[in-house]
């Protein structure tokens, strides 16, 4: 072991007594004489630069110029790198490379530079534009190593952003600038006078080939069929984009096509989408992540449906914009934001959403709707609700029409209450998945701002808001209910001890009000038109968590809006104040009225957008959807006014029909997957009483947990 140690030692002193930089310096020039005298001495133009030793002394020179400057202090230039940069050895390999002499030297050269990038700390990313102009060009057979290259230069510029201007060739004016071709000089130099048999000149080649610029060969790249040099090109582009400079974001925003690039190809994917999808299919499409590109899609998965292939493309890209857009500055994220606003969203969905193609309004309005689902960055977000709602947030005019309002928010409005029902159901579902997002404007733009004045109830004298508690004329109804057959106890499940309270204990009860709110939805609906109690968990007591979770989503999502806690002050409304709820609204209360003639699925589609705005903390909405003993002025409707117009309607109905809650029974038992669905007679008006008792019950749990816990806990679920 000693021996051993004293060998070590002495070892290590000859290595200490040497001159590295001068063994290190004539290594580095053998090296590279023997690529230089390659091009003397070879016979055999076609052999491949694989079989020669070029691939193995360009290693060597790699190896050493990182050792040295390893060996270096921070400001110092090792003697390697100085004979590199002195004698252009950088300029003539991309000459080398461009000449594609031997064959494959390209791909040699541009790994040779990764590397260079990627282990070396020195700053040299100003001598290398000649090779990026090698990337990109049409049929290249090097796309991997360009993306690889191209990764390396982004990775270097993310370190110093202050070097981005020699890359893109901008001037201090922001024009662009070329580089000076480099002369096959450095290797004449360093092979002693003599130059590289048939390589070309520079000069020649680059005045027959395009000077594509950095950020289009980014692009092209993006677009490329192999997975892993699309991903890494994209990559790329993130890298860039995501520096935080303010002076960066504002050069790549302004003084490139970036913007416009990213824009196009989301245009070009959507483009490339057939209008021959069935809109289910776009529906419960799953969304890809734009890193998934490499992963292989099974024969199964890609059957799924016809055209998969084109919206796994376009939703990649789409979502990869979102991220960029969600990861670059402001300055930058809101001019591609904008871009996709104007190229995609008016230039090409906007049209296609107000064409008179049914089947093409379907598939654009699925789409769309899938896109706002999966938008995340505030940015676009933000551009996807103002392309949809436009900006207004002033009151609404019941006889207001273009131009006088949204074209495009007044026709997708008018397209929920549309002689197709697949087109309502799809546009439904577009509002649905709106009023999912964390966007203030979608509210107050839809809803809010036409009951902001609660001008839907009769203002009470003396200014008080009207309190249903302790009106003789609420306890009046709230008793007449109660004696309705139609409203019999065994309806509250659960609360007797509500019903067990006598007139003054009511009075004098906190939470009377928002116990009377639920049990007026749950005894809505007439008991021979229910089917819960035939059917085994099918209770009201199952809509309380879906309600709670609902209201949690709901709650996080406007927690920052500055919603106010209490009802506004009701004002005194002159006669030209009259309610309008609004041409959302509007429709939406229309639809839930023809309930009994409409489709089940329709019908399904409308009750969940009602009950998503309910379950909303927003005092006034919560008054309009959910309060069931509100004054309306006169001509007004609230929800609960319509549904109880609906109930009047069935009880006429009810009487034509023999065996009435036999036939809704099996019905339900049918929807449920209980017995096997078979042709019943008023299957339509059956499917529609089911619904319309679920919804009575939904929105009964939504009054429900919007109670403070503490009564909740009082009160105990119906």
């Amino acid at each position: 072991m000693d021996m051993f140690n004293k060998l070590t030692t002495l070892f290590q002193q000859a290595l200490e007594t040497r001159e590295p930089s001068v063994n290190l310096l004539d290594s580095f020039v053998d090296h590279w004489k023997g690529i230089t005298n390659y091009y003397i001495e070879t016979t055999d133009e076609a052999q491949p630069v694989k079989q020669t030793d070029i691939p193995w002394r360009l290693k060597q020179m790699l190896d050493i110029l990182v050792y040295e400057e390893r060996q270096q202090e921070v400001e110092e230039t090792g003697p390697c790198m100085e004979y590199l940069l002195q004698h252009k050895l950088l300029e003539t390999l991309c000459t080398l490379g461009k000449a594609q002499y031997p064959p494959g030297m390209s791909q040699q050269v541009l790994l040779f530079f990764s590397k260079l990038l990627a282990q070396i700390q020195k700053p040299i990313l100003h001598v290398i534009n000649k090779l990026i102009r090698l990337c990109g060009l049409p049929d290249s057979q090097t796309e991997r190593e360009e993306s690889l290259f191209l990764f390396s230069v982004c990775s270097r510029v993310k370190k110093d952003p202050s070097v981005l201007n020699y890359i893109l060739e901008t001037s201090k004016e922001g024009q662009p600038q070329r580089c000076s071709s480099v002369s096959e000089e450095g290797v004449e130099g360093a092979s002693g006078g003599s130059s590289p048999e048939n390589s070309a000149s520079p000069s020649a080649q680059s005045s027959s080939q395009p000077d594509t610029g950095f950020i289009q060969i980014l692009v092209q790249l993006g677009k490329s069929q192999k997975s892993r040099v699309a991903l890494r090109a994209m990559e790329s582009m993130l890298l860039l984009t995501s520096i935080p400079q303010e002076d960066t974001a504002k050069l790549l925003a302004e003084q490139t096509p970036l913007c416009d690039f990213l824009a196009q190809r989301v245009c070009e994917l959507y483009g490339a989408i057939p209008t021959t999808l069935h809109p289910e299919d776009i529906h419960s499409y799953t969304v890809k992540q734009w890193r998934t590109q490499s992963s292989p899609v099974s024969a199964e998965e890609s059957q799924s449906f016809p055209a998969q292939e084109h919206m796994d493309r376009f939703f990649r890209w789409l979502d990869y914009c979102d991220q960029l857009i969600k990861d670059a500055p402001e300055v930058l994220a809101v001019k591609l934001a904008k871009a996709l606003h104007q190229q995609w969203l008016t230039g090409i969905i906007e049209p296609q959403l107000l064409q008179m193609s049914e089947v093409g309004v379907l598939v654009h309005t699925a789409l769309l709707s899938r896109c706002v689902n999966h938008t995340q960055s505030a940015i676009l977000l933000h551009e996807l609700v103002h392309f949809l709602l436009g900006g207004d947030t002033h009151r609404e005019q019941s006889t207001a029409t273009p131009p006088h309002t949204h074209t495009l928010r007044y026709s997708l409005i008018k397209h929920c209450d549309h002689i197709s029902d697949e087109i309502s159901i799809t546009t439904l579902r577009l509002f649905e998945e709106l009023l999912k997002k964390p966007d203030k404007h979608i509210l107050t733009n839809l809803v809010l701002r036409n009951i902001e004045s609660r001008s839907y109830r009769l203002p009470v004298s003396g200014g008080c808001d009207e309190r249903p508690g302790t009106d003789p004329d609420f306890l009046e109804e709230s008793e007449e209910m109660e004696e309705d057959p139609f409203f019999t106890e065994s309806e509250f499940s659960g609360s007797e001890h509500l019903l067990s309270l006598s007139r003054e204990e009511r009075k004098s009860s906190t939470h009377t009000q928002i116990a009377e709110t639920v049990n007026s939805f749950l005894c809505l609906v007439p008991q021979e038109a229910k089917t819960s109690q035939h059917v085994q968990g099918a209770g009201y007591d199952t809509y309380v968590h879906d309600a709670l979770k609902l209201l949690k989503e709901c709650s996080a999502v406007s927690a920052d809006w500055g919603w106010p806690d209490t009802p506004k002050p009701i004002e005194v409304q002159s006669s030209s104040s009259d309610f309008y709820e609004g041409h959302f609204l509007k429709v939406l209360l229309d639809r839930i009225s023809r309930i009994l003639e409409q489709p089940y699925e329709l019908n399904l589609q409308v009750t969940s957008v009602l009950s998503r705005l309910a379950v909303f903390p927003h005092p006034h909405l919560h008054e309009y959807l959910l309060d069931p003993y509100i004054s309306l002025s006169p001509g007004t409707r609230s929800l609960f006014s319509t549904l109880v117009r609906v109930i009047g309607e069935l009880m006429q109905r009810i009487q034509h029909i023999p065996n009435f809650t036999q036939r809704l029974v099996t019905v339900r038992k049918q929807l449920m997957g209980l017995e096997e669905e078979t042709v019943v007679d008023h299957g339509t008006l059956l499917k529609g009483v089911i619904v319309l008792e679920e919804f009575c019950k939904e929105l009964a749990a939504i009054a429900f947990v919007k109670l403070p816990v503490g009564d909740q806990e009082h009160l105990s679920a119906p």
